[in-house]
């Protein structure tokens, strides 16, 4: 089964899973293909390289860039055939601002390959209980590595202005911004978060979580250092993750007075509300470009 295509939700470990669009174009763009290296990923400590995609407007540039990460899959094999990082009509949303975007498929998925470093550890049993504490704050340190390269490797491109980046992601690969945006990584301007957070599996644990807690204080303490302004979007029936634990992550972050917007949707119409960034465009798409102008687009 493909990773792309139809959404489709996996059991196994407990990881939220990303979704692409619903259909696609004929004339959606087409990536360059490129290749960022992530130092000291590979399996016994050597250097990978994250296979990603690249879109361009026209014109030389420079441009303002937004680096994408994906989410998590739970099955393996569906993380092995990780195909497209970035939905197309996505692509064409952001290019249409005047942004580069920059789409890098992690360590442990698709044609990148490499170690599963991604793996929090949650785990739920068959009746929707979470049996193994998860390590998110680990998790939060290899994805935050890994966008932090994709975050050098855009200053030193001619075409991109290495002044203004923002960072995107959904799901897990929400969470992933909001753990690079906390270190204050030069150039970055802003992030959005779609969703994120991870240990979270509908098929047995509609609604809630392995752990939220944990995660709770795990965004505390990303709150507590990050400096750059943020937006959180999140639909109250999001599957993974519930109604009520969204906002409290929110409200832990934010207690530290980082700078950051939180926006919570009505339940997405017809669909998991983890398919917010997918599905509801109608209902994200004014928050997200206030938050652009407020940027200063």
């Amino acid at each position: 089964m493909p990773f792309s295509g139809i959404p489709t939700a996996v059991a196994a470990t407990g990881e939220a899973v990303a979704e692409a669009p619903p259909s696609a174009a004929a004339n959606d763009p087409a990536p360059e293909i490129v290749s960022i290296v992530v130092p000291g990923a590979g399996t016994f400590g050597g250097d990978i390289a994250m296979h990603t995609e690249l879109y361009k407007p026209t014109g030389t540039g420079p441009f303002p860039v937004l680096i994408f990460e994906h989410g998590r899959a739970s099955d393996a094999l569906v993380r092995a055939k990780l195909n497209q990082p970035i939905p197309k009509g996505h692509v064409r949303y952001w290019l249409a601002k005047g942004f580069a975007i920059v789409a890098p498929v992690r360590v442990g998925y698709g044609q990148t390959g490499g170690p599963d470093r991604e793996n929090s550890g949650a785990s739920f049993d068959m009746h929707g209980r979470c049996t193994r504490r998860p390590d998110f704050e680990k998790l939060g340190k290899v994805t935050a590595q890994a966008n932090l390269a994709a975050v050098s490797w855009v200053r030193a491109q001619p075409w991109a202005d290495k002044a203004r980046i923002v960072l995107e992601g959904r799901s897990v690969g929400g969470f992933t911004t909001v753990a690079t945006a906390a270190t204050n990584p030069p150039g970055v301007i802003g992030y959005i978060n779609f969703s994120g957070g991870a240990g979270g599996m509908p098929e047995r644990a509609p609604g809630h979580s392995c752990d939220p807690e944990q995660m709770q204080t795990v965004y505390g303490e990303f709150g507590k250092t990050t400096k750059i302004p943020g937006l959180w979007l999140y639909a109250r029936n999001d599957q993974y993750w519930g109604s009520d634990a969204p906002q409290q992550w929110f409200d832990a972050f934010a207690a530290a007075g980082s700078p950051a917007q939180f926006i919570h949707t009505e339940d997405l119409p017809g669909h998991d509300g983890h398919l917010l960034l997918s599905y509801g465009g109608k209902m994200w798409s004014r928050p997200v470009d206030a938050f652009v102008k407020q940027l200063g687009f």
